[in-house]
């Protein structure tokens, strides 16, 4: 069995922390990606890949970098699209699975927002993130992280 990975979709990431916290627990790397220089932790398991600032230089990275053996921390609906085919499970900062049977949707209600803003249509944006977003993602990060060391 492969040892588990983390990639993080990390320049809007608010989860940064709780991520390092659960991946030193369970001794798995973890690879912090954006395009810009992002301070992360001095320590063994943390690295950090700075891309360049081309359109989307952060998800071609992390899509090419993903596999079965990674869990791939992303907001970005279309990224988890591209890694879930590789097989890298998703979560979302708010500790949401992205799964294959579940993108589907996702993808489609992002269209469809996004045609009403393109509409002029006055819609709000996601929900302010909250304690309990952090709660639920630092729990779902540690079963995630359980489940692909049984093998699951």
């Amino acid at each position: 069995m492969t040892q588990p990975r983390i990639l993080v979709d990390a320049d809007a990431c608010p989860v940064k922390d709780e991520i390092y916290k659960v991946a030193w627990r369970h001794e798995v790397p973890v690879t912090v990606v954006s395009n810009q220089h992002i301070r992360v932790p001095q320590h063994p398991l943390v690295s950090r890949q700075v891309v360049s600032d081309a359109f989307d230089a952060a998800d071609d990275w992390i899509a090419h970098a993903a596999g079965p053996d990674a869990v791939v921390i992303t907001a970005d609906i279309l990224l988890a699209d591209r890694v879930l085919k590789v097989g890298a499970r998703v979560l979302s900062p708010t500790g949401k699975p992205f799964t294959t049977s579940s993108i589907g949707g996702a993808i489609a209600t992002r269209a469809i927002m996004a045609d009403l803003r393109a509409g002029g249509d006055q819609i709000g944006g996601p929900k302010p993130f909250a304690a309990a977003d952090r709660s639920r993602f630092l729990q779902a990060l540690d079963t995630v992280l359980v489940a692909m060391k049984r093998g699951g």
